[in-house]
């Protein structure tokens, strides 16, 4: 397991790249970070990776369950 420090490392960053991400339109770009990361530290790599792919899933996975109640409801699926 990775150093506490290191995971909250990699928590913040993955927060402000998703951010950078959704204001850019570029839906890679952590791709790049993570590759950035990996050239000198392939721990804060793995961490910032999990971080993003974690967030990211949960953001599918909210949007699914939105989308399924709506349907439950009767309702377009919201955009």
């Amino acid at each position: 397991m990775a150093d506490p420090n290191v995971i909250e490392m990699a928590n913040q960053l993955a927060e402000e790249c998703l951010d950078v991400q959704r204001e850019t339109g570029q839906d890679r770009l952590f791709m790049e970070v993570a590759s950035v990361l990996g050239a000198s530290s392939q721990t804060m790599e793995e961490a910032f990776v999990t971080a993003i792919r974690t967030r990211m899933a949960t953001s599918q996975g909210r949007s699914f369950l939105k989308k399924t109640l709506a349907q439950h409801r009767g309702n377009d699926a919201p955009e």
